[in-house]
């Protein structure tokens, strides 16, 4: 991997460390969304946001609406606690929330498992065939479709 060394933080951790992101960028860390943040972070694959408007209402003992959902993971998108995989219209927690990096997503046809893997030569490539065709990449997002390691394990068993 090229780039920089970065802590991926876990737990109460990741928790803190998207606060201090959010807090400066100049918004604010409040009871909804420290609960829509806690509640993609529980999740072990990419949840839409009826996901976490599921887990949200069931803490809460109240209906949250999706559409207060997606604003909110719109706002962590923006400010990068939060990464959206495209193909499943879904989200997973930003590891590593201080840390800017062009995303890369190995995602499992069989079991949904997504990770995120940060290799800046790869994005430099993709950013540098765009602007070579004139076009002014943003934010290049790459998905890479096929087997996890465990369902190829468990494939071969």
């Amino acid at each position: 991997m090229v780039g920089h060394d970065h802590h991926e933080h876990h737990g109460a951790a990741l928790a803190k460390a998207a606060q201090a992101t959010l807090e400066r960028s100049g918004e604010q860390w409040t009871a909804m969304r420290a609960q829509i943040f806690d509640a993609l972070a529980g999740f072990d694959k990419p949840a839409s946001a009826y996901d976490i408007a599921e887990a949200v209402s069931k803490a809460q003992g109240r209906r949250v609406a999706a559409n207060s959902v997606y604003r909110i993971l719109d706002l962590f998108v923006t400010t990068n606690l939060v990464l959206r995989v495209e193909s499943a219209n879904a989200f997973i927690a930003n590891a590593h929330p201080g840390c800017l990096h062009d995303c890369i997503f190995l995602v499992c046809d069989l079991c949904g498992q997504t990770t995120h893997i940060d290799d800046d030569s790869v994005t430099a490539g993709v950013r540098h065939a765009a602007e070579a065709a004139g076009f002014l990449p943003v934010r290049p997002v790459i998905e890479v479709r096929g087997k996890c390691a465990d369902c190829t394990k468990a494939d071969r068993s």
